[in-house]
């Protein structure tokens, strides 16, 4: 076993090698404060049949050991689906490491990440991804790292490298960089209206860093690495296997590289092709007359399945090459032109809030839900704990783009886009204070051709502004893209779409409000970007933040007055925090009966605020009434009708409010001399009182005698 150690942020990281899971190709121990996570890299020994893509699996595995809880399901102690977090998190790794694997690797591999322990102040995600690029770069699989991943922040103006969870709540911004000391590979950040300067120089800073992280790498992959293979190894090895007829020759790789150059230009770079779905046609349409072209050439069926696959390659290639050599796009856009928008609100009935969003041939439905505090969702996950009251969810059904496939649930993609609107939203929401609703909006993805995570974007302001939830500004957001070659050259491109993120591409997503940015989410297919790239993205992006933004105030330029008359209302009030056991009751029998009576929703927090929740205006007044009667505190003076509950020799206890009882001595039950009380007042007699005193324990004295008007006023001329 070898040890290595470094400082990141003024913490040590620690590293073993030689320990654990000595079967896998590479496999590391990362220790960051008392986070621990094992890392570990395997590649399938041949290549997977039938697939035009690199088959790559990042898994991140939460323990709930790791934080020392128990799952608190009564029924299932074992770890099931994978929680949000954690996808979130092995998509991370995956968008940082996937760039550097070399071009037409075929191989499966799955790098897996599990999280030991957590010391509830350091995230795991930063030894996570350090620990994959680790156990890549001492295996023997083809990858071209390492990188470094490191989180910033930026409390009180001072940026905090890998900030602990409890400072990342103060933190104006909260970016999580992967790459190199001058090259960015992935970018994940939420803000609150941080400026472009603002984010490009936490970048900036972050890369200053990232450089001592890849040197600490480098220097453990020349101790403990081993050789790698190259992609031509694993592809010799394929030939190996293959017949004849199967083997294709480079001279007919060449013939048919020929062909499409000849015949593709006409197809996707005159801008004719306006359409997705002519695109695909034309490129259909191609492909047919290329597998015609082979059959004439005699060229069998296996090795034509092959040669057809450079079509799709060669495509994406074209369109790069338009853009670069004349800034040319596939449907005639300049570079920095946004496809044709439409906004729309209310386009549902009943709904409490809907926004449709359409940038081109993408097109988002977004629907608010607005619910009772208590319909928050509860967080109980190894990071994760508490209350969770907005929500946003995203669905891709495959007729959004045309395809036919099973429908299962939410996959990776769908929860990590859903998360990146929600974080777009999450600095412009009211406070609980403010608006005490719980929030959910769920985007439906009608048409997908370009980013419809920031169209959902876009969708759940309008959805939110139409129901009337008071969001302190509107956010849109854009994805930008880029084309780029081996020699340095590049253009970048506003508001991508398909052919346009291909080899040498980005997609880079920038959400805000007028303000500053709130969101961003990029991940490349290049071997990283430069700084100069990063600024100049950012600027291109909030030009058409603010176009788009302009489109949306155009139809609905703040929040509605007035929530839908088809959401719930809620109704606050605070009590004395003493009252609150008299609200609930003992075994909740007080709180459950008001809630059958009524049918409203009853929230009540530790401080004394009670939040009533009901579409029912007479069952809301009757419950708020109900619980005001409950906790009302008497006041000296006060009069009551209330009930005789007991008597004893020295007087009665009468009911005066709910729950509340107070003793009429026998002195103050006439305003004679009385022998009996029994003689003045029966069990279950309906009688007048007047608050004399309240004692220090709190007991309440009445007086009847007091209480009858000329009483009253003989009382008040001799005090």
């Amino acid at each position: 076993m070898k040890k290595f150690e470094t400082e990141i942020g003024g913490k040590k990281l620690s590293v073993e090698i030689g320990k654990l899971a000595q079967q896998a190709s590479g496999s590391v121990v990362c220790q960051y404060g008392d986070t621990t996570v094992l890392a570990t890299a395997v590649m399938s020994a041949t290549e997977r049949e039938g697939i035009d893509f690199f088959p790559l699996q990042v898994e991140y595995e939460e323990r709930l050991y790791a934080a020392g809880k128990i799952k608190s399901s009564r029924f299932i102690k074992r770890e099931g689906r994978a929680t949000d977090e954690a996808v979130l998190t092995g998509r991370l790794v995956d968008r940082a490491i996937r760039p550097l694997f070399p071009h037409g690797i075929k191989n499966e591999v799955q790098v897996i990440l599990t999280v030991l322990s957590v010391d509830q102040e350091n995230d795991p995600d930063v030894p996570a991804m350090i620990g994959a690029a680790l156990a890549l770069s001492i295996s023997d699989i083809p990858w071209e790292g390492p990188l470094g991943g490191i989180r910033i922040g930026r409390i009180n103006g001072e940026w905090v490298i890998n900030p602990s969870y409890e400072a990342r709540v103060k933190s104006e911004i909260d970016l999580f960089i992967a790459g190199t000391h001058d090259k960015v590979l992935m970018l994940e950040a939420g803000a609150q209206q941080a400026g472009e300067e603002v984010c490009a120089d936490a970048i900036e800073f972050c890369l200053k860093h990232l450089g001592k992280v890849c040197a600490f790498i480098s220097d453990i992959q020349s101790q403990v690495g081993v050789a790698k293979k190259t992609v031509a190894d694993l592809s010799k090895k394929k030939v190996e296997e293959e017949s004849e007829e199967e083997t294709v020759s480079p001279e007919q790789i060449e013939r048919v590289m020929n062909w499409i150059k000849e015949k593709a230009p006409a197809h996707l770079t005159t801008g004719a092709n306006v359409t997705k779905k002519s695109r695909k046609a034309s490129i259909g349409l191609m492909k047919t007359e290329l597998e015609e072209h082979l059959k004439q050439e005699q060229v069998g069926k296996d090795k034509r399945k092959k040669l057809l696959a450079l079509l799709d390659e060669e495509a994406e290639a074209l369109v790069t090459r338009a853009i670069l050599d004349k800034e040319q796009r596939v449907d005639g856009r300049a570079l920095t032109e946004i496809r044709p928008l439409s906004v729309e609100v209310g386009v549902l009935p009943r709904l409490h809030g809907t926004g449709l969003f359409s940038r081109g041939e993408t097109q988002v439905l977004s629907a608010v839900t607005l619910g009772a505090p208590g319909d928050e969702q509860i967080l109980d996950g190894m990071e994760e704990v508490g209350k969770k009251r907005y929500m946003h969810h995203y669905n891709f059904p495959p007729y959004s783009v045309g395809e036919v496939k099973p429908m299962r649930g939410p996959g990776r993609r769908e929860i990590g886009h859903g998360a990146l609107a929600e974080k777009a939203l999450l600095p412009v929401l009211p406070s609980k204070e403010e608006f005490p609703y719980t929030i959910r909006v769920v985007s439906e993805v009608l048409g997908s051709n370009g980013s419809s995570s920031m169209a959902s974007t876009c969708g759940s302001t309008l959805a939110l502004m139409d129901a009337g939830v008071p969001i302190n500004a509107p956010v849109a957001g854009i994805a930008m893209g880029l084309a780029s070659d081996t020699t340095g050259r590049y253009k970048i491109l506003t508001d991508l779409q398909d052919l346009e993120d291909g080899e040498g591409g980005m997609d880079f997503k920038v959400a805000g409000t007028t303000n500053g940015i709130t969101a961003i989410q990029l991940d490349t297919k290049t071997k990283g970007l430069t700084m100069e790239i990063v600024k100049e993205t950012l600027q291109r992006a909030r030009d058409a933040r603010l176009q788009i933004l302009d489109a949306m105030t155009a139809v609905i330029a703040a929040p509605r007055a007035e929530l839908s008359r088809y959401a719930p209302r809620i109704v606050s009030l605070r009590i004395n925090p003493d009252k609150i056991r008299d609200v609930i009751g003992p075994g909740g029998k007080v709180i459950n009966e008001i809630i059958d009576a009524t049918g409203v929703d009853i929230d009540i927090e530790q401080d004394g605020l009670v939040m009533v929740t009901s579409t029912n205006a007479e069952g809301m007044e009757k419950a708020v009434e109900w619980i005001k009667r409950l906790t009302r505190e008497v006041k000296v003076g006060e009069m009551f009708e209330g009930k005789v509950m007991r008597t004893l020799d020295f007087g009665a206890f009468v009911e005066v409010l709910p729950r509340q009882e107070g003793l009429v001595h026998i002195s103050e039950l006439a305003p004679y001399r009385v022998k009996q009380v029994s003689d003045i007042v029966k069990i279950g007699q309906t009688v007048t009182v007047k608050v004399i005193g309240i004692d220090e324990q709190g007991r309440i004295n009445l007086s009847m005698k007091r209480a009858q008007p000329q009483n009253q006023e003989e009382h008040q001329q001799h005090s």
